[in-house]
């Protein structure tokens, strides 16, 4: 179906559902009333027409615990997964073969002192969560009492929503994105095979450094497969025919599109004289969407924006005076621990100059349909323990930052949401702990600026590129004052921006890390805002769905002195030397490109420069060094490293030319790309939003990472805004399929033809403006 699409430019602007698209939408009522356990006074929930709640109350407790019931009616089945998921108490409603992913989830559990962990987000923390989740549970039990209304998934699975304490919101860790643990293996892997040099060849390391293999350390000692435990205990969980399917964790630096992107304009560099500031951030394209939109007013506090629903507050959005919005900022929060086992007693491990025990939790797991299993968890002095290899006398363990009091991800934006002005945010930001996070900035008074944050372990004597033995040599000396960190306020050039690339000064005081995403949608974004004198918010949109490939140009430019070429590889340079970079779906020269960088150039690069026994066992290709090999050919492949290139060039050429062909026909004045590339919002229960044909690539500002196999859209941004800070009701944003997570709401999927055309809705804040597009409402009162 998708290669008719790209072959009949006609059907390209008609959204198409699958076979599996959710029902027909149904009309909610106009007005409802609950009467809501806890509630000390009414709260009116005002629902717009594009889905987005605007909840007022009267105090900040009822203000949260309506946040909780409202976030249940939208996305109950969303967050009740969500939480099974990080409890490790999937079994209890899916049966026995879920066992061994709840034992690893509950691994990543925060199991710390809870009087730490809720004094590192402020004094009102635990109240909030105990309000936030009050709510949740207030729903759960109006269900209970109104059975027809249950999410349809519950009855289609055949279990009930759970009840919710205050402390789930902050124990579960593993939905956040932290690195570098898989990096670590992978670079593992390499130098066993090559030597630290080879490993080198992996990524760009930035600040330049070359990595040395830690003293002790036989990188042949670590397995492919010592992250299982962390995999299974990390990624996110979707359902289909009744069945729990894993989606592949997040593995930051290693995935191309895995970032954002986020800008701040400065009032002499816009139309309006007033600040603009913009984000979208980048992850899995889920039905319903990660992120949820909503607006909490109540005395002293008036905030909107997306967070995630699980989650009270916002974490990206404004407050009626400052505006944030966040990527993910290259701290090396992560280090797996090599371990020598005692031979007289595998219960112990080498720890200076004696065996230390390792820890032990039992815990029991309710598994339906079968008797209870036990768990028994295991831990060393750096944390849980992933593998044990009794064959070589060898255990692994993973230290990570995110297992510290104050790093349950996302929830310390309670702390920033509230900022007056640049110096409050920055101190909110001081003490954020994950996941690490470039914030911009912007105010009604005019000032702009970027502030990262993200608690940053201190090393000493060893870089964290590798892993490292577990017997003392190697610990951290506490972590960094997160004020130290650089920030930026109101530059020289009137704009800030981030998208996950290198952007440390020279003069850093705080050694935060080596790897980052590469720097092309950075520097797209600093190409357009740059050459915009008197920029709009309009240029900021089309700017978030900018599809040029800085890659391709470059890449581009190498093959337009490429000679040699016949037969396929010769027509394949007759269409790519016209190609301008942009990614658009209606482009023949990227439905060619694309194919050729994922499928073939990239492959046949890692051989060409990785020690040939693990090359095609690497899953990754950090682009900008395969962009600087074709630019610097001797550098990279030798003496004669022209010639080698160029037979490199013009092989890969040619079978890229054939697959295409394959795909789409042999004419290629009716390719385009987005006949291969398209986008499916999975269901997190089978109600799948899709397939329909999808532009862009991993590296241009609107983000499309792609499976190379399919062409099929893994992550991208599905929640979008930019915001004219001052005037706040001229704001506009995204966040497809829809906002609501119940297949029977005509919010569930009716944002989705906005994200796929770039049609931004109004991000409503004054009361007048919501009043005036409200299409139902929500009466919250207390108990009678």
């Amino acid at each position: 179906m998708l290669t008719r699409l790209g072959a009949r430019a006609a059907l390209v602007t008609t959204l198409v559902l699958s076979l599996m698209a959710p029902p027909p939408a149904t009309a909610e009522p106009a007005d409802t009333t609950h009467h809501v356990a806890g509630l000390r006074q009414p709260v009116r929930i005002l629902v717009d027409e594009w889905g987005v709640p605007h909840i007022y109350a009267r105090d900040r407790d009822d203000l949260f615990l309506a946040q909780g019931f409202n976030a249940a009616r939208d996305r109950l089945f969303q967050i009740d997964l969500w939480r099974r998921r990080g409890l490790g108490q999937l079994s209890a409603a899916f049966g026995p073969a879920y066992v061994e992913q709840d034992q690893a989830a509950r691994l990543f559990l925060y199991r710390g002192d809870m009087d730490q962990e809720w004094a590192a987000y402020g004094p009102t923390a635990k109240r909030t969560a105990t309000r936030f989740t009050d709510g949740i549970n207030a729903y759960v039990d109006w269900l209970a009492r109104n059975p027809e209304h249950l999410p349809p998934e519950f009855r289609r699975l055949g279990y009930a929503p759970a009840r919710w304490r205050p402390e789930d919101v902050v124990r579960i860790r593993s939905h956040g994105l932290a690195r570098n643990a898989f990096s670590e293996v992978l670079r593992s892997i390499v130098a066993c095979a090559g030597g630290a040099e080879a490993a080198d060849r992996l990524w760009r390391l930035q600040p330049e450094h070359t990595t040395s293999l830690p003293d002790g350390l036989d990188p042949c000692d670590v397995p492919a497969d010592v992250l299982r435990s962390y995999e299974l205990g990390t990624r996110a969980v979707v359902v289909e025919n009744g069945v729990p399917r894993a989606i592949p964790a997040d593995t930051g630096s290693l995935a191309a599109a895995g970032g954002s992107n986020n800008w701040a304009i400065s009032p002499g560099r816009t139309a309006t004289g007033r600040p603009i500031l913009a984000g979208d951030p980048h992850r899995a394209l889920t039905a319903p969407s990660l992120r949820y939109i909503t607006h909490l007013s109540a005395p002293g506090l008036d905030v909107i924006g997306a967070g995630e629903p699980a989650l009270p507050g916002i974490s990206m959005g404004h407050n009626g005076t400052a505006a944030f919005a966040l990527t993910i900022f290259g701290t090396d929060q992560e280090d797996l621990y090599v371990y020598e086992l005692d031979p007289a007693d595998a219960g112990r491990y080498r720890y200076g100059d004696g065996w230390e025990r390792f820890g032990t939790v039992t815990e029991r797991i309710e598994v339906a349909g079968s008797e209870p299993a036990v768990a028994q968890l295991t831990f060393t002095r750096h944390g849980p323990v992933l593998k044990v290899d009794r064959d070589r006398g060898l255990a692994y363990a993973l230290r990570t930052a995110w297992l510290e009091p104050g790093t349950a991800p996302y929830f310390g934006s309670l702390a920033y949401m509230e900022a007056r002005d640049f110096d409050e945010f920055a101190e909110a930001m001081s003490g954020w702990g994950g996941p690490p996070e470039n914030q911009v900035y912007a105010d009604v008074s005019g000032d702009i600026g970027w502030v990262p944050g993200g608690l940053t372990p201190k090393r000493t004597g060893y870089d964290g590129l590798l892993p490292v033995p577990g017997d003392g040599r190697y610990e951290w000396d506490g972590f960094h004052d997160g004020a130290l960190l650089p920030r930026v306020r109101n530059p020289r050039p009137g704009f800030v921006a981030s998208a996950n690339e290198f952007n440390l000064p020279e003069d850093n005081r705080v050694p935060v890390g080596f790897e980052w995403d590469p720097p092309y949608r950075k520097e797209r974004i600093d190409e357009v805002l740059a050459a915009t004198r008197r920029g709009s918010l309009e240029d900021s949109m089309r700017l978030q769905a900018d599809k040029v490939s800085e890659p391709a140009r470059r890449i581009v430019r190498v093959l337009a002195s490429l000679e040699g070429a016949d037969g396929d590889a010769a027509r394949a340079l007759d269409l790519l030397r016209s190609y301008d970079g942009a990614a658009e779906g209606d482009s023949p020269q990227a439905a060619l490109f694309e194919p050729w960088l994922s499928r073939r150039l990239m492959p046949a690069f890692r051989r060409a420069v990785l020690p040939p026994q693990v090359a095609d066992a690497i899953p990754v290709t950090d682009v900008s060094l395969l962009v600087e090999a074709l630019e610097q050919p001797e550098r990279w492949f030798g003496p004669g490293g022209d010639a080698v290139r160029d037979e490199l060039l013009r092989t890969t050429l040619a079978e890229a030319y054939r697959d295409v062909a394959g795909r789409l026909g042999a004419d290629p004045g009716l390719w385009r790309w987005d006949g291969l590339q398209h986008t499916v919002f999975t269901g997190l229960a089978g109600e799948h939003v899709g397939p329909f044909p999808r532009g862009g690539s991993p590296y241009t500002v609107d983000a499309s990472g792609y499976d190379p196999a399919t062409f099929r859209q893994t992550s991208g941004a599905t929640f979008k805004m930019v915001l004219d800070v001052g005037r706040w009701d001229e704001s506009r944003a995204l966040n497809a399929p829809g906002q609501s997570g119940d297949p029977r709401s005509p919010h569930h999927h009716d944002l989705a033809e906005r994200w796929r055309t770039n049609a931004y809705f109004p991000l409503l804040y004054s009361r007048d403006q919501v009043e005036r597009h409200v299409k139902s409402s929500i009466t919250l009162l207390p108990p009678r």
